[in-house]
């Protein structure tokens, strides 16, 4: 006990004491932590692409971060306030590492990436292949057996990306839980949501950085070093390209280590900040306190576990408050996983363009919202129930901005065989498609290949046999091909590699697009604050830290988890032409029924999001019936969480009205 009243004693002037250094650490704990994380979402199309997997199967990847964060969070919630919260904030972000450079070992134990083409990049070109010849008798074959190709499938490797993300979700584990939890133990109750909005500001700043970081690496080539890139016959707008995603998870290792090392000099406890002005708390009282918390520690860990869990429960706001959040994470996680293939496809981007735009125009507003929204809970000292009243009518009317994605839409690329005739003429996608046509049945064509081609009249081809060319010039990306009898234009009939780009009327709805995202995530961000500020005031004090786990662990089960997984499979099902492995079996999807794809990318958030409305609802007519910091004026019956002011229930002491803490400090406002 000396121990104690010694470091209590010194604290104040510790350097390491103070609450904003340990701010400043978690700020960049979340930064980091949402750097890998945002990177990681960024990466599934490569790694989609590098494994040649399915859309579902990339979606069980990205959810795997949740199963890791899964198997911890409700007891790393609870026990970890018990113990040393730093430290074991440190410990969480050294795993984390250990997760990104598990992910990142695959790139260094496969082959060089190899491409679906009919185009021999070295020294094979005199053969004319890919060429329409009609006294070829061998159409192209698969050149292994298919009963092999699950052996020898790299795809297969995609497990040791799925178990480095599961042991990075363990790492995050602690960081949030048990930072905010210290934040609210040790900081004066009105600059909570202020410090909130900071570290809200830190998890968005991340993404940034890490958005920046997954544009620069899909530009790189895979195998950049081992492979003359001026032999590709790809560019980075290729739905074959993959971008060197290993990269920027070793990256991310680094910074996730090195934030770790303040979390392992800071101490176990602080002073509450604001106690020094407090004339009537001395330092005896001080000592006091810090003995009473040793004494409770001393009666066990596990005491209050089941009792915390009951009251929870029986909290009828705090429950509610997990089922919105559960309904407006199935929305948002899906909408954001997969907002850069749906940018790739909608309006053309390349996924690097895509990734880019992201960083850009949606992570920064949302940035300056939470500042905002924290400063502003601060500055007018808005209490509880009005803060659910602003959350509710600002994310409603951000809903509805949302709908107006619908009318921003393109039209399907023109592919012949696909999505038009071969005459150019668009027809009906249910229809069966046919590829062959009068001008290329005699070439001998794979009708499975993927390497398209654009033709001079704006309409694509899934090959240039298919196309009809039957001469060529150039070398890698700048081939063009010639005389092609399925392109009819007023031109030479000619064509090159790569689809055709979509026209200036696309171009200009993607503009649209993006101004509305700013508006959207700005006005998202704004009822972020007033929203968690609501949930965290909904629990007890001592209840907080359990009550942040079990939030987390709920929408990880009911959101982060499935989500990705059903909303791949439905993606999945859009899909209009899968990529063929050497084998003959389906690789990944290398074009999507754009409409379709909008349907279920749009429609199901909408849907979604639009029913978590109705538990909110509830929430607010609930709280009239109870009384939050700040609507009581006077000081003698003041409480630090909502207290029931109607008859009591069977769970009413869950909101029984708390003891006035010790140390003199009345929390009035937020």
């Amino acid at each position: 006990m000396e121990e104690i009243e010694k470091k209590i004693a010194t604290q104040e002037g510790r350097f390491f004491s103070k609450i904003k250094v340990f701010l400043l650490s978690l700020t960049c704990a979340c930064l980091t932590k949402s750097l890998s994380g945002v990177y990681m979402n960024s990466m599934l199309t490569q790694i989609e692409r590098q494994f040649d997997i399915s859309t579902s199967i990339a979606g069980l990847i990205n959810g795997s971060f949740e199963i890791g964060n899964l198997f911890f969070i409700v007891f790393v919630s609870y026990f970890g306030t018990k113990l040393h919260r730093p430290v074991m904030i440190g410990i969480g972000c050294v795993i984390m590492g250990l997760g990104c450079l598990l992910m990142s070992l695959p790139h260094f134990f496969m082959g060089i990436y190899e491409y679906e083409t009919t185009i021999s990049p070295t020294g094979n070109l005199s053969s004319n292949s890919f060429l329409c010849m009609e006294n070829r008798t061998q159409t192209l074959k698969p050149t292994q057996d298919p009963t092999e190709c699950v052996k020898e499938m790299k795809s297969l490797m995609w497990i040791c990306v799925m178990v480095g993300n599961i042991i990075r979700g363990i790492g995050e584990t602690p960081i949030v839980p048990l930072g905010i939890s210290y934040i609210e133990d040790f900081a004066k109750s009105e600059n909570s949501p202020l410090y909130i909005g900071i570290l809200e500001m830190g998890k968005i700043a991340g993404p940034i950085f890490g958005l920046l970081l997954g544009s620069y690496c899909a530009r790189i080539y895979v195998d950049i070093g081992s492979v003359n890139t001026d032999d590709l016959t790809i560019t980075p707008s290729d739905t074959r390209w993959v971008g060197a995603w290993w990269i920027g998870f070793l990256i991310c290792a680094g910074v996730n280590i090195l934030t770790s090392i303040p979390f392992f000099f800071l101490p176990k406890a602080l002073p509450k900040k604001g106690q020094q002005e407090n004339v009537a708390v001395t330092k005896d009282g001080k000592v006091e306190k810090y003995r009473g918390q040793a004494r409770e520690e001393n009666l066990g860990i596990t005491k209050d576990f089941l009792t915390f869990m009951k009251r929870l429960f029986c909290n009828p706001i705090y429950m509610l408050f997990i089922l919105t959040s559960v309904l407006q994470v199935n929305g948002f996680i899906n909408t954001f996983t997969f907002l850069p293939k749906y940018l790739e496809q909608q309006y053309g981007k390349s996924t690097a363009e895509a990734i880019f735009l992201i960083g850009v125009y949606s992570l920064p507003p949302v940035c300056l919202g939470y500042l905002i929204g924290g400063f502003i809970m601060k500055k007018f000292k808005i209490t509880v129930k009005k803060a659910a009243y602003l959350a509710f009518c600002l994310s409603v009317f951000e809903y509805l901005l949302f709908l107006c994605h619908f009318m921003l839409t393109c039209d399907n690329a023109a592919v012949a065989g696909l999505t038009t005739s071969y005459k150019g003429v668009q027809h009906q996608l249910h229809v069966e498609s046919k590829v062959l046509a009068d001008c290329n049945t005699r070439c001998s064509c794979s009708t499975n290949t993927w390497d398209p081609v654009c033709g001079d009249n704006g309409v694509a081809y899934m090959s240039a046999c298919l196309a009809g060319c039957k001469k060529f010039v150039g070398t890698g990306t700048n081939m063009v091909f010639q005389d092609c009898s399925c392109i009819q234009s007023l031109g030479n009939s000619s064509a090159v590699l790569g689809l055709c780009k979509k026209g200036p009327e696309c171009a200009n709805r993607l503009q649209y697009f993006l101004i509305l995202t700013i508006i959207i995530s700005f006005i998202y961000s704004l009822t972020a604050i007033p929203g968690y500020m609501v949930f965290l005031r909904s629990v007890k004090s001592e209840e907080k830290s359990l009550g942040v786990g079990l939030h987390t662990f709920c929408t990880r089960v009911f959101a982060g988890i499935p989500a990705p997984v059903y909303f791949g499979a439905l993606l999945d099902r859009t899909c209009l032409h899968w990529g063929t492995l050497k084998c003959g079996q389906r690789g990944a999807c290398r074009m999507y029924d754009i409409n379709s794809f909008r349907h279920i990318y749009l429609g199901l958030p909408i849907a979604l999001r639009g029913s978590s409305y109705l538990p909110a609802l509830f929430i607010l007519i609930l709280m009239r019936k109870f009384q939050f910091p700040g609507d009581i004026d006077s000081p003698a019956t003041d409480h630090t969480e909502m207290m029931l002011t109607e008859k009591e229930s069977e769970c009413t002491d869950v909101h029984g009205s708390p003891q006035v803490e010790n140390d003199g400090e009345l929390k009035t406002k937020l």
